[in-house]
């Protein structure tokens, strides 16, 4: 799949939360085609300190208004630069990167997500449900105050929560939900993305049950072309970047 170098118009930086923003960019050209769990990598503008570029999952796509959207997590200098963009700057991206989701061969599937992990998960429930697929999506916050765009998600799936302290939805991580603890499982396939903890368990999970299982890992991705290294996953197959051959991984693939 061809790989874009462009600079695009920030229509929107809207805060959401404490620590999440909302971007919105523009294309003055034809977006490419997008697959569920690519992202783009980021040029941080005007930050001597943050010289690499930053990998953001693909949060949503608008063909029509040539738009995609990027969820913002503050975790270091460069997510806190971006939380700073104003509408009309400029952001140079190379896009779309990584491989994706597959489509699943069952009517319904689970969405899983942690922290900012559920950041691909509104494009994947979107993708699936033009092809007739309905998603259920799970998605796990440390609280009630760092949920975000539930508006958003609800309109693509039904959407579960858990909380680590309690304050919304089912207490616990994702793993503690009753979807998992109940007695029968309803789902063929599960998709993850989310901090690698969250993901080894599910891993561990599914494959103890032979339920199919994919995972976008979030390894740190300097470049976004498999050059650097940085990202180098360990799996039954040899060591894989993330960047390039990831960053969706079959669950039974990896070694964790």
């Amino acid at each position: 799949m061809k790989k874009l170098i462009q600079d695009l118009k920030v229509i929107s930086n809207i805060k959401l939360n404490a620590n999440y923003y909302l971007l919105k960019l523009f294309s003055e050209e034809d977006l490419p085609f997008i697959l569920p769990a690519q992202f783009v990598e980021i040029k941080i503008p005007n930050s001597p300190s943050t010289f690499l570029r930053r990998p953001i999952s693909i949060h949503d796509v608008n063909y029509e208004k040539n738009t995609i959207k990027l969820l913002i997590n503050i975790a270091g200098k460069g997510t806190e630069s971006l939380s700073k963009i104003h509408a009309d700057d400029y952001l140079n991206i190379v896009y779309p990167l990584g491989n994706s989701f597959t489509m699943p061969t069952s009517d319904k599937v689970l969405l899983v997500g942690g922290g900012i992990g559920v950041a691909p998960l509104l494009y994947t429930a979107k993708y699936f449900l033009n092809f007739g697929i309905e998603s259920d999506l799970l998605l796990g916050y440390r609280s009630k105050s760092n949920i975000v765009l539930h508006d958003k998600f609800s309109k693509y799936g039904k959407v579960f929560y858990t909380t680590d302290d309690g304050s919304f939805g089912e207490e616990g991580h994702v793993l503690n939900h009753s979807i998992f603890t109940g007695s029968v499982f309803n789902y063929k396939k599960i998709y993850a993305c989310g901090p690698k903890i969250m993901l080894k368990n599910l891993s561990i999970w599914a494959n103890e049950r032979n339920i199919d299982c994919e995972v976008s890992l979030e390894n740190l991705m300097a470049c976004g072309v498999g050059a650097c290294l940085c990202c180098v996953q360990n799996t039954v197959d040899g060591h894989k970047c993330v960047c390039t051959e990831g960053p969706v991984f079959n669950s039974k693939e990896i070694i964790w």
